[in-house]
């Protein structure tokens, strides 16, 4: 019984630590799939540096680098989000009609 509390509180402890794991090849193919699918939705509001996030990060998966490729990926898709909230504020702002076609 007391090697299951020491096994429960280890774990408890490992997971509460923020412990990381290496990514996997699996693991960057999903993040780089989820930033590009942002960046799609993010059409025409595309930020400078996306594009070039995502190229990166596919770079690193390709060389093997997964932690490298997810954390790009990941960066790639936080500004593809941001990149749609900010078009969506645009949105009726007092621009012109043809920026929004």
């Amino acid at each position: 019984m007391k090697i299951q509390k020491l096994f429960v509180a280890a774990a408890a402890a490992l997971l509460l630590s923020g412990a990381s794991f290496a990514a996997s090849q699996a693991d960057a193919d999903a993040a780089i799939s989820a930033a590009k699918a942002a960046n799609k939705g993010a059409k025409g509001a595309e930020w400078r540096d996306t594009g070039k996030m995502i190229k990166a990060a596919e770079a690193a998966a390709a060389e093997g680098k997964f932690d490298a490729a997810v954390s790009e990926a990941k960066d790639a898709e936080f500004q593809a989000s941001i990149a749609q909230q900010q078009a969506k504020g645009a949105t009726n702002a007092g621009n012109p009609s043809y920026l929004y076609n």
